[in-house]
């Protein structure tokens, strides 16, 4: 599926701030997992992750956890 948004000028932004700012909507509603909002940003699961200190959202609880065992791992 395809959505189109028509967003005002004045606004400024670009079609990957609108895209993203909305993944990290969907997130906080808990409707995407990070891993695959930043699969469909193009970037890793640790830029999205800190990409939600922008836009003042937490991450999910036990994500912290995750993460410190993801980062082990590799």
């Amino acid at each position: 599926m395809k959505v189109i948004v028509e967003v005002p000028d004045e606004l400024k932004l670009n079609e990957k701030e609108v895209k993203t700012a909305a993944l990290v909507k969907l997130y906080e509603l808990g409707k995407i997992s990070s891993g695959k909002a930043a699969k469909l940003l193009g970037i890793s699961r640790i830029e999205f992750l800190n990409l939600l200190g922008k836009y003042k959202v937490q991450m999910e609880p036990g994500t912290e956890k995750e993460l410190l065992e993801d980062i082990e791992n590799a």
